[in-house]
């Protein structure tokens, strides 16, 4: 009998606990991992290993490969085809571990890093489990899957003393660092609303993902990608196309509101929304999901001593049957930038300090008289000089064209591993509350409310009811 998903997190912590007293134990037959605190030196190679090796884990496995002094050494997947794929891919000329059982990763010593790359309701445990062995961690986005999941993560991390990187690359791009330097700068004024769509309308695009034909109870470990989640009978397509899911993944917003919120807290230097709504339906891809292929979303970002308070509305159209064209736009009072990963425009344009007249304006419906009087006391308040806008000003900006932002995002947290540090570009502290308001989006939409939450404390609030009385304190 294949032992419980449970079961098999508490004896991993079991013997994570025992092996950093320096104790030894077995988990299920394999050595329990006794963590090397030792520093890696800048002309050691890191180690990585990658944990899921599906579409996202291949490019993630590259990406990281791509970063000199790195070196796989292992891989996990569920499925044996992705297994044998594996060998031939990077194991060539090595003899790459590959295993079903990510455990086995986890208790090697010749693994420095993990690289996590499952369906989002692993993430959590394999990370935390992860750290208590000692390993550096690279996890996808989102972080995790459900809001109360993300304070354990920041726990295991800090007391790990291990780097830690979130994996959304876009914010190692060049455009991305460029909207944040003219957004710091000033260079569009106080930000009052931001707004990004991420519209597909292909099967694959829409995670219609290929099904190999020989998917079965035999090739591949159906109740351990279950875990925790709700049992059912095998069936391949929630297998391979898992996102389609709730039970395993985070829908559109995971999958794709997840980069948008992470890009726009990068630029803007913010904490996170207050306020959360979403709306959507099912009204293209009706193939069993049971998660929307329309969303809309609407957050409230308090003013802090970053910004200004704006709003943000995100949306994701997997049916769009028109003219594609992705973008994310900044608006300030004073300009506005778009962009995307590759390139961005700044416009600059402000008001002239006069407000003007005349035209579709009060001015006309005054007598002969009345606009006379008016026009003495308008040329007295407003000179020539205020009457006339600073033209208008665009620049352009172009990534170079060897910019590689996802493996410079890996480079980030390889740095921080050889120096021995948690200062990633996208820690977990950072990598949650960017999460957080992805996930108050699904929980709006499938129990059709606002969400209220704290980006500081990182924690839902109680909706503020119009009109109640605030409880009165003892003295």
């Amino acid at each position: 009998m294949t032992p419980s998903r449970r079961t098999c997190i508490k004896k991993l912590s079991a013997a994570s606990a025992l092996a950093a007293t320096g104790g030894v134990q077995t988990v299920f037959g394999m050595p329990a991992y006794i963590p090397n605190l030792k520093k890696i030196s800048p002309n050691d190679k890191i180690r990585i290993a990658t944990i899921g090796m599906g579409i996202q884990g291949n490019y993630d496995t590259q990406a990281a490969l791509r970063n000199p002094d790195v070196e796989l050494v292992a891989v996990a997947d569920l499925y044996d085809g992705r297994l044998a794929h594996a060998k031939t891919a990077f194991g060539q000329d090595k003899d790459l571990l590959a295993t079903r059982d990510f455990r086995q990763i986890l208790a090697r010593p010749d693994v420095d890093a993990v690289l996590v790359v499952t369906p989002d309701h692993w993430h959590d445990h394999i990370t935390i489990e992860a750290l208590k062995a000692g390993k550096h961690v690279y996890c996808e986005k989102p972080m995790v899957q459900h809001l109360n999941e993300g304070k354990a993560v920041i726990d295991a991390w800090k007391k790990s003393g291990k780097t830690m990187q979130v994996g959304s690359q876009r914010i190692s791009s060049a455009s991305f660092q460029e909207a944040k330097r003219m957004v710091q700068a000033g260079d569009i004024g106080p930000i009052n609303y931001i707004e990004s769509n991420s519209d597909r309308f292909n099967a694959i695009g829409a995670w219609n993902y290929s099904i190999p034909p020989d998917a079965s109870l035999t090739t591949l470990d159906w109740d351990r990608f279950l875990g925790d989640a709700p049992k059912r009978a095998f069936d391949a397509k929630r297998f391979f196309r898992w996102r389609n899911y709730k039970d395993y993944g985070t829908g559109v917003a995971g999958d794709l509101f997840i980069h948008l919120i992470t890009g726009v807290h990068f630029v803007t230097n913010t904490l996170g929304p207050t306020r959360i709504f979403s709306s959507g339906n099912l009204a293209y891809w009706k193939d069993g999901r049971d998660v929307p292929d329309i969303m809309t979303s609407i957050m409230d970002y308090p003013k802090t001593d970053a910004h200004e308070a704006f709003q943000m509305v995100l949306r994701v159209n997997f049916a769009n049957a028109g003219k594609i064209s992705n973008v994310t736009r900044i608006i300030g009072n004073e300009g506005t930038i778009e962009f995307s990963e590759d390139n961005l425009i700044l416009t600059k344009k402000k008001l002239p300090v006069a407000p003007g007249y005349n035209g579709y304006d009060s001015y006309f419906t005054f007598t002969p008289e009345v606009q006379e009087e008016f026009k003495k006391q308008y040329d007295a308040q407003y000179p020539p000089e205020t009457r006339v806008a600073e033209p208008v000003k665009e620049v352009k900006f172009n990534s170079p064209k060897d910019d590689d932002a996802h493996a410079k995002h890996f480079g980030d947290f390889f740095k921080n591993v050889r120096e021995g540090s948690q200062g990633t570009i996208e820690d977990p502290v950072f990598g949650f509350r960017a999460a957080a308001p992805v996930l108050a989006c699904n929980e709006s939409y499938f129990e059709q409310k606002v969400v209220h939450w704290d980006p500081v404390t990182m924690t839902k609030k109680a909706p503020v009811v119009a009109g109640a009385k605030k409880p009165v304190k003892k003295t």
